[in-house]
């Protein structure tokens, strides 16, 4: 089991350590700086840190033996000399990194190898360990990246990457508004899935459409690649084809909005949620705070509430701030309030390592 969680806060990176069987902070680095996202890379033990410095820019470090060190951040092509786009509220679109919102490794048969989505669409693969980037220009030029939208940010942003742990050239991505696209070569070719999820916010005649999904959070299970969660917009929707087409979850409560998934390392049918109340609350129904399970693929639910505020709660927990380790036993999570809840056995009960971190935007098992 994992012993230490890194916690990607609005002011510095946090380490919490397991000693003597409790959680408690351990340091911090980057103090008050805005880390968007970390990432551990588990087949070499390195960590990587994601910055966004604002008038200064996204930066990308890397953990040394002795500290971190700066690498190289994705950095987008030239825009052609008169081209212009426009996002949905008729601003032009930036050919540069606004945001790193997803870190990935690949798979032990690919060393040396990560991946990388920001805002405002563009996805990139680094072949050694992030000295250098390489954007996926197939992706990136496809005709239909440009009816991409946003969502939760003004522009839209690939914020997922599934990589199968059975050959790391298939890859999956999540864009929101964009839905769900696939590679099975490594980034050559690509194609859209996601048949079967459900867009209520767009026009009728497009409310099945794959580009119109907006998909907050993908996840796949690493022992049964085939199956997918996806927590989206409208609701929680399955998989068992690897992302081809879905299958609505309805009826569960407290409600099926919200904005991270976690899948069981090795049972395909156990999933949690963060549920909240959508569009103009983005707050827990009647201010309790509480985690959901299935154990039986989405065919019932359990709400789990032991150790978490049940008055006036108010945290909001983003799409990259529930975690899982590798054993499926251990749980964690943060808030925008800067709450961090850690569970031994698998959500039934919920301790609070802290209330006082600043806003929290990731957290993972380390």
């Amino acid at each position: 089991m994992s012993e230490r969680i890194l916690v990607s806060s609005r002011k510095g990176l946090f380490t919490i350590q397991r000693r003597a069987g409790q959680w408690e902070i351990d340091h911090v680095d980057f103090l008050g700086d805005n880390v968007s996202l970390s990432l551990t890379d588990h087949r070499d033990g390195r960590h990587y840190a994601a910055l966004d410095h604002g008038h200064f820019g996204v930066k990308l470090h890397r953990s040394t033996a002795s500290g971190w060190e700066e690498i190289a951040a994705p950095q987008y092509p030239p825009k052609p000399e008169g081209y212009e786009e426009l996002d949905m509220w008729g601003r032009p679109v930036p050919w540069s990194t606004v945001r790193i919102w997803a870190l990935a490794a690949a798979g032990s048969d690919d060393a040396g190898v990560l991946w990388c989505g920001t805002i405002p669409g563009g996805l990139f693969r680094s072949a050694d360990c992030g000295n250098s980037w390489e954007m996926m220009r197939e992706l990136w030029d496809h005709p239909k990246r440009r009816q991409w939208m946003g969502g939760g940010a003004d522009l839209p942003g690939i914020h997922s990457i599934c990589v199968d742990p059975r050959h790391s050239g298939r890859v999956s991505v999540a864009v929101s508004t964009g839905g769900i696209w696939f590679t099975d070569d490594g980034g050559a070719r690509w194609s859209q899935r996601g048949e079967g999820m459900r867009a209520e916010y767009v026009p009728s005649e497009l409310t099945h459409d794959p580009l119109a999904q907006d998909v907050h959070c993908l996840v796949q299970c690493p022992a049964a690649p085939q199956r997918m969660w996806v927590q989206h917009h409208n609701g929680i929707f399955v998989s068992s084809d690897e992302g081809k087409t879905f299958t609505e979850i309805t009826g569960v409560e407290p409600s099926v909005f919200g904005f991270p998934v976690v899948v069981h390392p090795t049972d395909p049918d156990t999933a949690w949620f963060v549920p909240e109340i959508k569009d103009e609350k983005r707050i827990p129904r009647d201010g309790k705070l509480v985690v959901t399970r299935t154990r039986d693929g989405g065919r019932s639910f359990d709400v789990l509430t032991e150790g978490l505020p049940q008055r006036h709660a108010y945290d909001l927990v983003y799409r990259h701030a529930l975690a899982i380790d590798e054993s499926g036993e251990r749980l964690a999570f943060g808030s925008t309030t800067g709450g961090l809840w850690v569970s031994e056995d698998q959500g039934d009960r919920w301790t609070c390592v802290t209330h006082t971190l600043p806003p929290i935007y990731a957290v993972h098992f380390a």
